[in-house]
């Protein structure tokens, strides 16, 4: 049976993640995992894809605050409360793709100045707070009774992101170079299945937490950044378009969403689970043909 091996927040979008042994289950994702995210002047989302250097930001959890610190300049760590209160911060609309308004919450001034120094451009911290329900991506998920799509952070479309272990070393038998899991920034990491087996997983069960497959992830040029370095190349979606590519989409991970809204403050995920999956569907790819020892670039 499979078991979770890895457990990943990342609370600034597209910022360092942080592995965690435990993590808390929200409906939008895990307990402050992309709560905050940095946006240009006029309100549009920055990720890695337009600003490599954010590869190079790292970020801690200490005290209920939030930590970050630029590889080059350790030194210079701005703090931050985890929760920031509300009440207390200004609204500012942003913009996440071309034509989504999220309402979120400017941090502060001394956060604007901190990241615009770091990355060389002007931008903005902003946090999502409670009452903002961003929908996920429309046609694949199911609404609730009352129409309403569930809910997610700032991450790019879904809750949470599953990969296999097995499918990260099975990719890496074909690349000239592996690659580690952070390329791919999942917030689920399961080993004991075998590669792409996550694909077909409809339905499956952490202990007494339902949750379902949506889709698989199409995967974009953020894969191809080294986050230790910050420096870009072609791999590994090069390798991957190779067979992995479906209607010009290149595919690895799942994402995920609970399978209810109603849970309790004590919903966890814990490093060491088991993972059952209770319902499978066909996948969109079929598994690739095992690789012979000829075939394996990385031997």
């Amino acid at each position: 049976m499979p078991t979770i091996s890895a457990l990943y927040l990342y609370p600034i979008k597209s910022l360092g993640g942080i592995a965690v042994q435990e993590a808390t289950v929200t409906p939008r994702g895990f307990r402050y995992d992309r709560r905050f995210m940095l946006v240009d002047t006029h309100g549009l989302f920055i990720t890695q894809r337009s600003n490599h250097h954010m590869a190079l930001i790292d970020v801690a959890i200490r005290n209920d605050q939030l930590l970050v610190w630029h590889r080059h300049r350790p030194d210079q760590v701005l703090e931050l409360p985890l929760t920031p209160p509300a009440d207390t911060l200004i609204p500012l609309p942003v913009t996440i793709w071309d034509s989504e308004d999220v309402p979120a919450l400017a941090v502060s001034d001394e956060a604007d100045r901190w990241f615009t120094n770091a990355l060389g451009k002007p931008c903005r911290l902003v946090y999502m707070p409670d009452s903002t329900h961003r929908s996920v991506e429309p046609g694949y998920a199911r609404p609730d009774e009352t129409g309403r799509l569930p809910a997610v952070s700032f991450a790019d479309g879904y809750p949470y992101l599953l990969i296999g272990q097995a499918s990260l070393d099975e990719l890496n038998r074909r690349l000239p170079e592996p690659v580690t899991m952070q390329r791919f920034r999942p917030n689920i990491v399961v080993s004991g299945s075998e590669p792409y087996d996550e694909d077909s997983w409809s339905q499956f069960r952490v202990g007494e937490l339902d949750f379902y497959g949506v889709k698989p992830c199409a995967r974009c040029v953020l894969t191809t950044i080294d986050p230790a370095t910050g420096e870009t190349g072609k791999e590994p979606l090069r390798t991957l378009s190779t067979f992995r590519q479906w209607k010009h989409k290149i595919l690895f991970g799942q994402n995920v969403l609970t399978a209810t809204d109603d849970l309790s403050a004590s919903a966890q995920l814990s490093v060491g689970q088991a993972v059952e999956v209770t319902s499978r569907t066909t996948p969109w790819l079929a598994a690739p043909a095992p690789l012979s020892s000829s075939e394996n670039l990385t031997a």
